[in-house]
Order: C-alpha cells, then structure tokens, then sequence
C-alpha cells in the first residue's frame, strides 16, 4: 500500500481546505493508498515561498525524511504559481522518489507524459499570474486617473505635529507615542524618518 501525504492551500481566511481534502480522501480510498499525513496553508497565496507556507515546508521535510511515496493535491495552483517554484518542487519530489497526483488536472507524476504535462501547466499557471497583475496594475491606474486617493488616509497636520514634538522631545518611545495620538507605530516610525531625513 503506498503511503499518501496530502495538501491542501486556500488564498484567503473566508475559504476552507475542507472539500479539497474531502475529494482527495476519497481518491486515496479508491486508490488504495494510506494517508500518513496532511498539510494545511489557510489563507496564503501560491506566490508566497516556502517559508511563508508552513504546511508547505511541512510537506517538504516529510519528502525528505521519506514519510511518504505520493503527494496528492487537489490542483497545480495550489502547490504554486510560478513555474520556477513548481519545477524546483518536482524536482524534489523526484530526488526521493516521490510521485505527485493532482486531482483536478488527472495528473500522475509517475509516467512521463504525467511529468512533461506538469511542467505545461506550471508555464499556464505562471502566465495567469502574470494576467493578474496587469489587471491590477491597470485598476490602480484607472482609479488614480478617476481622481481616487489611494493608501490610507493622511493624518490630521496638529497630530502630526504633535507627534514631531514627541519625537524631538525623546521621553516617549513610540508605541507609547503611538497610543497616545490614535495611530500605528508605522505611521510614527514614518515620521520620524521624515525628521531624519
């Protein structure tokens, strides 16, 4: 019987990793394989590295310790969006000959035509990614040639000023600074780097 780790990421904390694990249990009965394991990453975006995904960097010290043959995820996008990543994670599959099983893509990583077709989708992942921030680039365009204001809204000149002389005063540090004006330690560091500059 082989041995199945399964993965499962969603983008944001509103969705739930909770029907593609169920999808993916139900493969791994069908197909006879025992799960040992399952990694979770909630809320964090396929862009992000390896060290930002702790269920990720979970999965892969299971590859390399072994703990499983086979990796089951429920989509490409879900194990990553750039295509370098997704190769880079391939390939260390592959060095501990441990296969890859994407539910949504019918992809099996132990023939060649399984792993040719992974590198394909990694290409098509990479450029949606791509078409997404051109989009967004151009939103934040629009909206700025609308006249919109983006960012967070400026601080009021008196507390700003407030702020300068509680800086230049140094008794304060600047969460306490912070506090005692209503705003985030980032807008007092902002300030302050401000008076330094």
């Amino acid at each position: 019987m082989r041995r199945a780790a399964i993965y499962v990421r969603v983008s944001t904390d509103h969705q739930t990793t909770e029907n593609q694990e169920r999808e993916l249990r139900q493969v791994a009965e069908r197909a006879g394989w025992d799960i040992v394991d399952v990694f979770r990453d909630s809320g964090v975006s396929g862009a992000k590295g390896r060290e930002k995904r702790p269920g990720l960097d979970g999965l892969l010290m299971g590859v390399v310790r072994r703990d499983f043959d086979l990796v089951a995820a429920w989509s490409v996008d879900r194990l990553g969006r750039s295509l370098q990543d997704l190769v880079s994670l391939l390939g260390e599959l592959h060095a501990k000959r441990v296969d890859l099983y994407l539910h949504q893509q019918g992809l099996d990583t132990t023939t060649p035509a399984g792993k040719a077709m992974f590198g394909m989708m990694g290409v098509f992942a990479e450029f949606e990614r791509a078409i997404i921030q051109e989009r967004v680039k151009a939103g934040l365009v629009r909206a700025r040639a609308n006249g919109k204001r983006l960012g967070r809204p400026k601080i009021a000149e008196s507390t700003e000023q407030s702020i300068v002389a509680a800086l230049r005063s140094g008794t304060s540090g600047m969460q306490s600074i912070a506090r005692a004006h209503g705003v985030g330690t980032g807008t007092v560091q902002r300030i302050k780097s401000a008076l330094a500059g």
